[in-house]
């Protein structure tokens, strides 16, 4: 006497029960190619929302696991990481993204970067995605508040960079200390008035750096202004230059070079000289610096460390116990590289 065919959960035999479907079956219900299918399931946002949500539905009806997640399934661990970058047009995230990229390669992971645009909303929605699909995140200059970022941690690793979060690992890097510096460089050329052009409020590296300047400066007994804040971009440069020249400060030192090198042409275009009339300080370093007109003196600052050393910190977490023991902080040091956009304070009347 033969045996009934045993059923599967979905009440088919196993002699026709279905293949589990493919990359290419979804792309040929959805329309699209598998490339397509590839990237709306691995890095969303570069795949507009109509032709997601199709994929999705298409995925959804076909019951479509993608290699990533039947791995996570199998094994607990994707071999990736997700890193968030608050605007990828920016060079600062250039060298973190070689930093992390090159980090993880050497590692075995794969990397899957994704522009928050510095939208809290599309943080969190990111979060929540690469649960099922990374090990881990990476956050640059992270939005959200420090409620949120503790709650995101307690549900995959994570890692921080130029975040301080009390119970989260972070890379900081040291700008501060080289703020500081070229405030007693300022001064020392005979600045007495200086004025800081703000970033975005909700930015922690802003913070930090206002407060070191305004305590240095009260200590050194010079004037110390606040402007702004202003988009950490070369358009926001129209409105920082006209700021600066309106409180009557001989220097400025902007939160970030984008912003400066706007503020170098809108100076030029009203016929303002830097350095004679007004001198001016960046920040980050970023690459056209010191191709500027005059070649921007800024902070410089180790940033492709920075992504390397968060990297480690977070495989560290991912696999406890094997390789380095887990840091819960990285500090890496900072300087001022001085060019040719600060110089003497000009003579008053």
């Amino acid at each position: 006497m033969s045996a009934l065919p045993s059923t599967n959960a979905d009440g088919e035999t196993r002699a026709t029960a279905k293949k589990p479907a493919t990359i290419h079956d979804v792309a040929a219900l959805s329309g699209v190619a598998a490339s397509t299918v590839s990237r709306a399931l691995s890095t969303p946002g570069r795949v507009n929302f109509r032709t997601r949500a199709r994929i999705e539905a298409a995925a959804t009806e076909l019951k479509y696991v993608p290699n990533a997640q039947a791995k996570a399934l199998s094994s607990g661990q994707t071999k990736a990481v997700a890193v968030l970058v608050a605007d990828i047009t920016n060079p600062f995230y250039f060298d973190i993204i070689r930093g992390t990229q090159l980090q993880l390669k050497a590692a075995g992971y794969t990397q899957f970067l994704v522009d928050t645009e510095e939208s809290k909303e599309v943080e969190v929605n990111t979060i929540e995605q690469m649960m099922q699909m990374a090990d881990g995140v990476i956050l640059t200059a992270p939005r959200l508040n420090d409620e949120a970022l503790v709650l995101a941690a307690t549900k995959m690793p994570l890692v921080t960079i130029n975040r301080e979060v009390p119970g989260i690992p972070s890379v900081l890097l040291d700008t501060p200390t080289a703020t500081n510096q070229a405030l007693d460089h300022l001064i020392s050329l005979g600045h007495s008035h200086i004025a800081y052009l703000g970033g975005p409020g909700s930015s922690s590296s802003n913070i930090r750096r206002w407060e070191a300047l305004s305590t240095a400066a009260q200590e050194r007994g010079v004037q110390m202004d606040r402007l702004g804040p202003f988009a950490p971009r070369t358009y926001s440069g129209d409105a920082a230059a006209d700021a600066l020249v309106y409180s009557g400060a001989t220097a400025g030192i902007a939160f970030n070079d984008l912003m400066a090198i706007g503020m170098l042409q809108r100076l030029a275009a009203r016929g303002v000289r830097v350095p004679e009339d007004i001198s001016l300080v960046g920040c980050d370093d970023i690459f056209g610096a010191d191709f500027c007109s005059p070649p921007l003196t800024t902070v410089t600052a180790p940033v492709e460390q920075a992504g390397r050393v968060a990297v480690t910190m977070l495989l560290s977490r991912i696999n406890p116990g094997v390789g380095t023991l887990p840091r819960s902080q990285s500090v890496l040091p900072t300087h001022l590289t001085i060019r040719g956009s600060t110089g003497p304070a000009p003579l008053r009347p």
